[in-house]
Parts: C-alpha cells; sequence; structure tokens
C-alpha cells in the first residue's frame, strides 16, 4: 500500500511532502462547479503535477489532496471530504461507463498479474500510465476524469458567514472511510450526528415531515429530511439522525428547522424539546428549542451558548436577532386595557395563527390584527365569558393540555356541587353563621379550620397582617396622622401598665393600615341591591407578648360625628363589624393592588418586554423565561372572566369592574420602586423587628438566595458595567419595561436605564422574585383565609355604622354578601389557591436553556440553597400554632400561573 499523503491548494499556496506514492487530486469550487480528478505517477525526486490543468485556483477554490490506497481492484479512498453528489448527501450510482471503467481495470490487472510480467504494484504503475495518457487524448473515456457533476450545497441567505475560507483541519479530523464501488474517486460525506428530543406532553408529538439545515462558519447543508422506520416524533421520544455534508462546515452557527406537511395526514403540533449535532470531529452542540411548532414553517435555532449582542460579530448572527425580534413583535403586541393601566397583551393579533402561518418564537412571518366578538353568557355560568379571547392563543403561552385538564376537574366537580344544592342560584342574607360552614364542606384545610376557629378574635385580626394574604399593609408610626384622632385615655385600658400611647409611638410599637385608596372608589349594585365600601384607618399596637393586636378603627378618612373610632372596649358586635369592615377593605385592596395589579399584571408586562426585546440566546431571557410560563395565559383567562363587563368581578365585590379599573389605576400611580424591591419594602415600612413576621423572615431568606444565583449568571455573561450599558437589547428591555409597565412615570423610581451590574443584579432579582415567591404568598392562602366569608366578605350591603350601640347579629349578617355572592367568591377563592397539575416549582428548570457548565452549576447551588431554606422552614412550622408554609420553595410556582 502506498505512503499517505495530503496536498492542499488554498489562494494559489501549495503545502505538501515529498514521498514515494502515487496521488490524487481533487479540486472542488465551493459555490458549485464540476470536480475532476487525475492520477499520475510520481517518480521519487519530487512532486508531480496534476495531469489536467484544473480552472484558475481563487478563494472559491480549494484543492486536496486525498490519500488513497492501490489495489488489485483499483484505487481506493482512504480519508478525506468530497461535495455530494445529490442533494440529500448520497453518492449517486455509478454510471454505466464506470462500471465498464472498472471492469476493464479489474481485468487488466488480472491479466498482468497471470502472466507473471511482473509484480502487482508494477502492473498498478502501467495501468495507471497507461490511462493517463488516455485521459490527455480522450478525456471523457477515461475512468481518469468522471465526467459527473458534483452538486454544490444549497446557497445560504447569508452569504458572510459562507464565504468564509474552511479552516484547515489535520489528517486526523478527516473523515475515515472506504469507498469500492468504481475505481474513480467515490463522494465521501462529512457526517454529522444529529438527535432530536421530542416534548413528553401530550400529544406533544407530530406525523408532519420534519428536515434539517445546517449553517456553519465554512457553508452550509443540504436540507435533509429526519425519516427513520416507524413514527419518528411521538411524545417523550429521542430519535438519531445522520446529516451527510460535502465537507465540515465549521463551527455551527444555525439549525434550520423545516416541518413540511405529510401526505394524508392533517397539520398538527410538535413541541421540540432540543436536538443536539455531533460534528465529525465530535464536538457537541446543543440547541434548545422548547417551543411548540404548528403548521408548516421554518425556525431557526442558534447554539446554546448565551451571547449578548455586543458578543456577536458576524453579520449573521446579527441578523438573525433582528428578524428573530421583529417576527416577535409582531407576534406578541401591546393593547392598552384601562385608562392608567399597565400594557397587556393584545390576543387578537393570535387569531390569525389558526391559518397555515402560524408562529413560532423564531418564525418570520407577519401576523395580522383581527377583532373579536366581545362577551356572551354560556349555559352553567353565573357571569359573561368573553370567549372570543380564550379561542386564540399562541401556543407558546397557553396552557398546556395537562395543566388545563386539571383546572377544568379542579373546577367542575367544585362548581357542580354548589349548582346541584342551589347555592350558586340563591339570594339573600344567611340565616346563620354556622351554614356557611358548610359552603365547601369537602375542601377543609387545617388552616381554613383554625381561621373559621379564631376569626373573630383580636390576636388572630393582628396576625393576618403578618402572615396572612396580604401580608403588606403595616407601616410603623412615630406619631398619628391628624386624620385618626386616637387619644392616650382611648387605648389606656388596652395598653400595658406603666406605658402611654406616646411611649409605645416612641418605641416604634404602633402600627397603621390605611386604606386610603379605596375613599373614592365607585361602588355599585349586586342583585339589584346597592353595594358599600369603607376606607378605614386601623391602629395596631405590638404588645409585650410580640403579639400584634388591633388599638382602634376609623371607617373612613375623615374624623367626625359621623364617624366614630371603634375599639376593642365597646360592644361585641361593635367592634365585629368595624373588623369585618376593614377585612373587606383588605379583601378589595389585596384582590385587585397586592395580587392581580402586582403580581400578575406586572409580571405579564415583564414577559411581554422579554418576549420581544431579547432573542432567546441572550443569557437574561434564559434567566427569565421560566419565571414567565403561563403567565400570558392566566392574566387572559382572568380579563376574560373575572375583569370583563358583567364578569365575575361584577357578580361579586361592592366596587365591580369599575371599581377595580379604579383601584388599580391609582394604585399604579402611587406604586414604586422601592414597594417592589421586598428588603427595601420592608426597612421604608419600619417592620424588621417585629417578632413572628414569617412571611418577612421566609421572604428575605429566598430574596437572598435568587439574589445569589442572579449575581453569578449576569456576572459570567456580563464582566463589567460597560458591557451592561453597551448592551442595546438589555436596555430596549428595561426600557420597554418602564415606558408600558410604568407608564414612563418618573416618580416610580423604576429605572428606565440600567448602568451597573448592581443595577442589573438588584432588578431581575425583583423581577423573580415577584413572579415567584410574592405570588405565592398573597395567592396560596386565599381558601385558607377567604373560605370561612365572615373573615374576608368581598361586599357589604349595608353602609357602614355611623353610631355605636346599634349592631345586633341580624343586622350583621345583613351586611354580608347575599348566599349566591359568597358561594360564586369562594368557589374562586378554591380554584385560584389550586395550582394545576404541570408545575414547576421555584428553581426547577426542566428546560436546559443554558448550556454552558458555569451557569448549570450556578443552578444546581441555588436549588441546593432553596433545599435548606425548605428545611428550616418545615423544622420551624413543628413548633407554631398555626405553620406558614406559603413560602416553602417546593410550593412556590417559578411563575405566575394561576
Amino acid at each position: 500500500m502506498a505512503h499517505v499523503c495530503v496536498v492542499i491548494h488554498m489562494d494559489d499556496a501549495q503545502v505538501g511532502m515529498q514521498v514515494p506514492c502515487v496521488q490524487f487530486w481533487l479540486t472542488e469550487r465551493r459555490k458549485g462547479s464540476w470536480g475532476s480528478w487525475g492520477a499520475r505517477r510520481q517518480g521519487l525526486q519530487g512532486i508531480s503535477q496534476p495531469l489536467t490543468r484544473s480552472r484558475s485556483v481563487s478563494q472559491s477554490y480549494r484543492r486536496h489532496l486525498v490519500p488513497v490506497s492501490l489495489s488489485a481492484s483499483g484505487p481506493s479512498l482512504l480519508s478525506g471530504t468530497q461535495a455530494p453528489d445529490t442533494y440529500l448527501g448520497e453518492p449517486s450510482p455509478a454510471s454505466q461507463r464506470d462500471r465498464l471503467c472498472q471492469r476493464q481495470t479489474n481485468n487488466y490487472l488480472g491479466e498482468r498479474l497471470w502472466a507473471g510480467r511482473g509484480s502487482p504494484q508494477l502492473a498498478r504503475t502501467e495501468l495507471l500510465e497507461r490511462e493517463s495518457q488516455r485521459a490527455l487524448e480522450h478525456p471523457r473515456e477515461s475512468w481518469a476524469f468522471p465526467q459527473r457533476p458534483i452538486l454544490p450545497p444549497k446557497p445560504s441567505h447569508h452569504s458572510s458567514a459562507a464565504q468564509q475560507p474552511s479552516p484547515s483541519r489535520p489528517v486526523a479530523h478527516l473523515l475515515q472511510a472506504g469507498c469500492q464501488r468504481h475505481p474513480s474517486v467515490p463522494p465521501i460525506m462529512a457526517v454529522y450526528r444529529v438527535c432530536v428530543t421530542t416534548g413528553a406532553y401530550l400529544m406533544a408529538g407530530t406525523l408532519d415531515n420534519i428536515s434539517v439545515t445546517l449553517v456553519g462558519t465554512c457553508g452550509e447543508s443540504p436540507k435533509q429530511r429526519l425519516d427513520r422506520v416507524g413514527r419518528d416524533f411521538a411524545p417523550g421520544s429521542v430519535q438519531k439522525y445522520k446529516i451527510r455534508c460535502s465537507e465540515e462546515l465549521g463551527e455551527l452557527l444555525l439549525l434550520r428547522l423545516h416541518k413540511e406537511r405529510c401526505t394524508l395526514f392533517p397539520k398538527d403540533s410538535w413541541y421540540c424539546s432540543r436536538i443536539c449535532v455531533t460534528d465529525p470531529g465530535g464536538t457537541l452542540s446543543h440547541f434548545p428549542c422548547y417551543q411548540w411548532i404548528e403548521g408548516y414553517c421554518t425556525i431557526e435555532l442558534r447554539p446554546g451558548t448565551a451571547r449578548t449582542i455586543c458578543q456577536d460579530s458576524l453579520p449573521l448572527l446579527r441578523d438573525h436577532r433582528t428578524r428573530e425580534l421583529q417576527a416577535r413583535q409582531e407576534c406578541y403586541r401591546w393593547k392598552i386595557y384601562a385608562s392608567g393601566f399597565p400594557r397587556i397583551i393584545d390576543v387578537s393579533s393570535f387569531e390569525e395563527m389558526e391559518s397555515d402561518r402560524k408562529f413560532a418564537l423564531t418564525k418570520t412571518a407577519p401576523c395580522a390584527d383581527q377583532g373579536d366578538s366581545g362577551n356572551r353568557y354560556l349555559p352553567g355560568f353565573p357571569m359573561k365569558i368573553d370567549i372570543s379571547s380564550l379561542l386564540y392563543m399562541e401556543p407558546n403561552i397557553r396552557y398546556s393540555a395537562t395543566k388545563t385538564t386539571s383546572l377544568l376537574f379542579n373546577a367542575i366537580p367544585a362548581s357542580l356541587g354548589l349548582k346541584l344544592r342551589g347555592l350558586l342560584d340563591r339570594k339573600g342574607s344567611w340565616k346563620k353563621l354556622d351554614d356557611i360552614r358548610n359552603i365547601l364542606c369537602c375542601h377543609k384545610t387545617f388552616t381554613s379550620e383554625y381561621v373559621t376557629e379564631h376569626w373573630c378574635e383580636d390576636h388572630f385580626f393582628g396576625y393576618q397582617y403578618l402572615n396572612g394574604v396580604n401580608p403588606v399593609m403595616l407601616h410603623c408610626l412615630s406619631s398619628l396622622p391628624l386624620k385618626l384622632p386616637v387619644t392616650n385615655d382611648m387605648v389606656a385600658p388596652l395598653l400595658a401598665p406603666g406605658t402611654c400611647l406616646q411611649t409605645e409611638l416612641e418605641r416604634g410599637h404602633i402600627f397603621l393600615a390605611d386604606y386610603w385608596i379605596l375613599a373614592e372608589a365607585p361602588v355599585h349594585c349586586i342583585n339589584g341591591r346597592p353595594q358599600y365600601a369603607a376606607a378605614p384607618l386601623c391602629l395596631l399596637w405590638l404588645n409585650p407578648q410580640g403579639a400584634l393586636v388591633p388599638l382602634a378603627i376609623q371607617l373612613s378618612q375623615t374624623p367626625g360625628p359621623d364617624s366614630p373610632i371603634f375599639l376593642p372596649t365597646d360592644s361585641d358586635w361593635d367592634w365585629l363589624l368595624a373588623k369585618t369592615w376593614v377585612r373587606n377593605s383588605e379583601f378589595l385592596v389585596h384582590e385587585n393592588n397586592t395580587h392581580f395589579l402586582c403580581t400578575h399584571l406586572l409580571c405579564e408586562a415583564f414577559a411581554m418586554a422579554t418576549l420581544r426585546q431579547l432573542p432567546l440566546c441572550h443569557p437574561i431571557y434564559k434567566l427569565l423565561l421560566p419565571h414567565t410560563r403561563y403567565t400570558l395565559q392566566v392574566n387572559t383567562i382572568a380579563r376574560a372572566t373575572l375583569l370583563n363587563p358583567d364578569g365575575l368581578v361584577d357578580k361579586v365585590t361592592s366596587i365591580g369592574r369599575q371599581g377595580l379599573l379604579y383601584l388599580m389605576s391609582t394604585g399604579l400611580a402611587h406604586f414604586t420602586y422601592t414597594s417592589f424591591c421586598l428588603p427595601d419594602s420592608l426597612r421604608a415600612r419600619g417592620v424588621l423587628e417585629i417578632p413572628n413576621y414569617h412571611y418577612r423572615d421566609d421572604g428575605l431568606k429566598i430574596w437572598a438566595a435568587i439574589e445569589s444565583f442572579v449575581s453569578e449568571i449576569v456576572g459570567y455573561y456580563y464582566p463589567s458595567d460597560a458591557s451592561v450599558q453597551q448592551d442595546s437589547e438589555l436596555q430596549a428591555w428595561v426600557g420597554e419595561i418602564f415606558a408600558q409597565a410604568f407608564l414612563g412615570r418618573e416618580s416610580s423610581g423604576f429605572p428606565r436605564q440600567l448602568c451597573t451590574l448592581g443595577e442589573l443584579v438588584k432588578f431581575l432579582t425583583a423581577i423573580i422574585f415577584n413572579c415567584s415567591a410574592q405570588h405565592a404568598a398573597v395567592n396560596s392562602g386565599q381558601h385558607d383565609f377567604g373560605v370561612w366569608m365572615p373573615n374576608a366578605p368581598s361586599s357589604m350591603r349595608q353602609p357602614p355604622p355611623q353610631t355605636k350601640g346599634a349592631t345586633t347579629l341580624k343586622s350583621y349578617l345583613d351586611t354580608l354578601p347575599e348566599v349566591n355572592t359568597t358561594c360564586n367568591n369562594i368557589l374562586l377563592f378554591w380554584l385560584v389557591s389550586q395550582e394545576p397539575k404541570d408545575q414547576r416549582p421555584l428553581g426547577t428548570y426542566l428546560d436546559e436553556h443554558f448550556t454552558e457548565e458555569a451557569p448549570r452549576q450556578s443552578i444546581t447551588v441555588f436549588q441546593n440553597r432553596l433545599a435548606q431554606i425548605s428545611r428550616d422552614i418545615r423544622e420551624r412550622n413543628r413548633c407554631l400554632e398555626l405553620p406558614y408554609a406559603y413560602l416553602d420553595p417546593p410550593l412556590i410556582e417559578n411563575s405566575v400561573s394561576i
């Protein structure tokens, strides 16, 4: 066997070595030409020239001297790369002339050997010499010049990357293959191994044709269909394929995924989790996808390595970022829901998604704006539902089939039970308080039973300001506001011996819950009867035992004879009614502002800005995407069933939809960055020293864990403050949040640009905390604290009392919501407190968007830290009379999803 030798011609430069062997030259034109090869006997004194002069060598040509082995069956290729004969990357069948040449060669060699006229090496040498001369005289009749065309790869749309020369590679990296099909040099492919993972969701598989195109720094592979025996892309499957290319593509830049019609099968959806590609040299590239692909389209995926725009220098990649964001900005559009309201997603733009032009996160087709058909009543539902907004939802933001089914199974049995018992249609007052116990008797919890037993006690009334569903209302006072003229004589019997009101103020033991925002809130009618609201002031005292108890309650913002100050020393019914009015105000502020505005709506704005301004490869996109899961879907459901005209809010709350819009717009106008960041909020409210404040203690631990995790991720991708300032996509993202979520209000204190690493870390920490832990704290306990309706009444049917001593059990029951109003509200509490299946607790990142080792290690450290926090919380709860578990990390959803 002859020695192996490689000679490379590049830009008219030749590199080679002088060895005694027979050499073959292959000239290939990158952008498409005919390929030719030739052979000639080479002496011991030097390297010979090709048999014929090939076309002029330029930057678009490369010459590879390929190593061969000569045998009785003719020359065979040992290793090398050559363009494919067909677009699918497979060699074309040998022509009749090639087969004839093969037989002639074998016959000639056989005759020379059997005649004893020389050694096999001499026979081969004479054969090559004869065929070389014949090739010069009759090139089309010699196997030395096969005339089959070598088709080029499909031209890339991004010539900037395709025109870059392929780096030379050592012999060890060349493909090792042998081909004995005919004596001409056959095409040898660069084989890329592709592994495609389909999601394990219900109906995640597809019957459509899936094809792949690889784009690298040195060229583009032909489009190749991924097809094996049997079904390829079943839910949860992992399938492996081979992509054959004319040559190695260099560093992989993009992967094009083509989803096309399969004969006889209707179009369907496919959830592609990820694609892994192993190049001929063994390098593994991950292409995270984690999205639904509907209809027939082509999407482009980038490798999993996160990169900011400053780190992308190739025009191809920058153009890809631009086109991706343009497509998503067409798909996800802002909409003004109401004046002074955070901007929301325009779901009408999704109606076109029912046609063939489907959107994926990287789809590049435009989307048309469609209108909706408004509200309508459905049989069995007491309120109108905006059907049109629920019919069309982009597949990557809607609930999975599992989550939708789970939600329905939570809702239907509970609502059907109340309907069959006639409670959803019964109007009028409750006959007695004990009847309320039986509304959802099958869905009792330890906490709900505790609330039912202790709801009227003062210490539990104060406890709920610390560890209830709205633990953000208290402010420490150093002096009493003028609008609350409480005197020392009023509260002296309640204070400890040896102290007074002024002394307690100076010690920081007096706190205020002020519901000023309800002073001008509009009210409406339920069941044809007018409803009422109050704007109370509640003064509380931290007693020597560490319990927070109420001292005084004024049910309006204006003191006077018609607004008495209620005290614990008043009659039991007067004091209980005053506390119930506070609990009604607490319900309205909590549901509309603390819960829906500050978590749901703001997190929707964060999700929208992330989708619109950050490409999939951006590290901040990868960090935030798990914390936006299902947020747009659940908010759309809420607007279609709760916030819409004649929706559930109009049916169960005293202020109705108009009051809701007023509260949210007013709340947003006064919402600040300080209130948004937990440590700053606690410090500003002066509640860092209150004992038994489990929300604060657990929340600060989780905040610190998130902050440490975010700091590591940011530090890995942003080496300096300058790198933050120069990231134009990041600045566009924070600017859009400032403009669309906070309406460009400078007094809010929210950043409109980020200048330092510290500012970025703090902003990201606050977003993740509010999308996960804060929402869990204000949402998960709604059923526990609200199923006993007098503890959280949604409406009041009598005006606030203007005198003392007139309250009785009957007047108290006549003030509480009616039976059907109560049942509708409790049913809602049950549904929103039960997280449907398909859950992902805080720190759970099943979708591996980060593929680098450093961020993956940071995720592991973050998960370990959350696990330790969980152990600490459960150990503490064993000693508590009423455990607080709403901020136990395994019970915290990664995102606002219910």
